[in-house]
């Protein structure tokens, strides 16, 4: 199977790949345990995943303009993700993409949800605006 682009807008440059971590909106007081870099959300389907070394692919952020420190801090604590991909901007998911300074793509031209798995091998590319879909070799691992 040949690898699959989507096409956005780039707004943080840099290339990284790893699985993806898709879902929903992520809120801001208590989602994430900023030592472990674990979702320990409540009611959240990536509940017990873990964001280090991962491609964060979420809808949004919940909460305050605070939600981009409180992620960054997982990055500070070396357990942040490797990228970040966000179907639309807001002021929340702006503000963490200026924070984390690591390859971040918005504005898809496709339904990343329905494309995208959680473990599925991807590759962003902040500079070009592209998020490579390569396989899913990771499938069930944490």
């Amino acid at each position: 199977m040949a690898n699959r682009l989507i096409k956005g807008r780039g707004i943080i440059s840099g290339v990284a790949s790893g699985p993806a971590l898709i879902g929903e909106a992520i809120q801001g007081n208590g989602a994430l345990n900023y030592d472990t870099g674990e979702i320990i959300q409540i009611g959240h389907s990536l509940k017990g995943r873990r964001l280090k070394g991962k491609i964060l692919i979420i809808a949004g952020a919940r909460g305050s303009t605070a939600w981009s420190v409180r992620l960054h801090t997982t990055l500070i604590n070396g357990v942040g993700p490797a990228a970040m991909v966000f179907p639309k901007m807001d002021s929340r998911t702006a503000g963490a993409a200026a924070a984390m300074k690591i390859p971040v793509v918005t504005d898809l031209e496709e339904d990343v949800f329905k494309l995208i798995r959680v473990d599925d091998q991807v590759r962003v590319d902040g500079d070009r605006g592209i998020i490579e879909v390569i396989g899913n070799d990771q499938a069930g691992k944490k």
